[in-house]
């Protein structure tokens, strides 16, 4: 099992729709920066061939919904792809997560990634 924590508040898919309907320039260059700021702390996880990645996310309070919390990891699983640790985020390469919320002080997301057998 490899683990990473990203210690950030990461977007919601609220303020990411706030983005695109900003206009599309915005929101291809807030995506870049999310991903961005995301992958310093990605860049020690080896390579992959086939995972399923168990996502905890910590809130800080309850005011965003979960479906939105976790919309976060398209930008982190763009990441992987982008820093050459997965192929791809398809269906060959991503072979399932699941997500887990806490609240607690701080805001982070920690990644518990299980290489697998790919089926």
């Amino acid at each position: 099992m490899i683990k990473a924590e990203i210690p950030l508040k990461l977007p919601s898919l609220n303020t990411y729709i706030n983005q695109c309907r900003y206009n599309r320039y915005s929101a291809n260059n807030f995506k870049q920066k999310t991903q961005n700021d995301i992958a310093p702390y990605l860049l020690s996880i080896p390579k992959l061939k086939c995972v399923k990645i168990h996502f905890r996310w910590f809130e800080g309070n309850k005011k965003r919904d979960l479906d939105g919390i976790c919309f976060a990891k398209k930008f982190i699983l763009d990441t992987l792809v982008n820093l050459g640790k997965l192929e791809d985020d398809n269906r060959k390469y991503v072979c399932g997560f699941t997500d887990e919320f806490y609240y607690s002080n701080t805001w982070k997301v920690v990644l518990e990634i299980e290489e697998i057998e790919n089926e």
